[in-house]
């Protein structure tokens, strides 16, 4: 008498049915750990653009703040010459 594993169904061992079935288990697995974990940097990687972004916009404005008292000190420069 053969053993539990080694019995056909139809040219099917039982055996190959579990390792099959095992193995699509160990991929679907695989598969959506790797997606969760890259759906997780994505998220940080937005949340950090986010706020380097915020950064860089406060930067600008600043600057053109910078720009603008530089300008005015500019014209008053040329008009104290003339």
């Amino acid at each position: 008498m053969t053993t539990f594993e080694h019995r056909e169904l139809k040219g099917i061992t039982i055996k190959n049915i579990m390792v099959t079935i095992v193995s699509t288990a160990s991929i679907v697995v695989s598969v959506m750990t790797t997606y969760f974990q890259l759906k997780g940097d994505i998220r940080d990687i937005r949340t950090t653009q986010e706020a380097q972004n915020r950064v860089n916009e406060i930067r600008l404005k600043v600057l053109e703040g910078q720009v603008a008292v530089l300008q005015h000190e500019v014209d008053n420069i040329k008009t104290q010459k003339y």
